[in-house]
């Protein structure tokens, strides 16, 4: 079992940044695969990004990509979403996820594959 509390999120103008962080308790964190989702009002839950076990994988959803920086710190059990230029399209609540004995060449992108989620964490982006 892990738990993961997330912090950070908030109201923040177009094309302001905003970095969320997600921190874990339990099982040896290394072990664990994760990645970040978001819900946006009315719609369903996608992905934004993933990481591996050692943090020299990512992937990014392309709507994200280039703005959108995951990042991991396995000492401090913990893994990062910052978050530039931000859009009102990227208005939604975000939620960190982690799966158990992830692969260490790969990090899902798929959303039924995780297995822990954090609380979720509001992101607004006004214009």
């Amino acid at each position: 079992q892990v738990q993961l509390v997330q912090s950070g999120g908030g109201l923040v103008q177009v094309g302001g940044s905003l970095r969320l962080s997600c921190a874990a308790s339990g099982r040896t964190f290394s072990w664990y695969g994760l990645g970040w989702f978001r819900q946006a009002p009315g719609k369903e839950r996608e992905f934004v990004g993933a990481i591996s076990r050692s943090g020299d994988l990512t992937y990014y959803a392309d709507t994200v990509k280039g703005r959108f920086t995951m990042s991991r710190d396995n000492a401090k059990n913990s893994v990062y979403l910052q978050m530039n230029s931000l859009k009102p399209g990227d208005t939604a609540v975000y939620y960190c996820a982690a799966v158990w004995k992830a692969s260490l060449i790969s990090a899902s992108t798929r959303e039924a594959d995780y297995d822990y989620w954090g609380q979720g964490t509001q992101v607004t982006v006004s214009s």
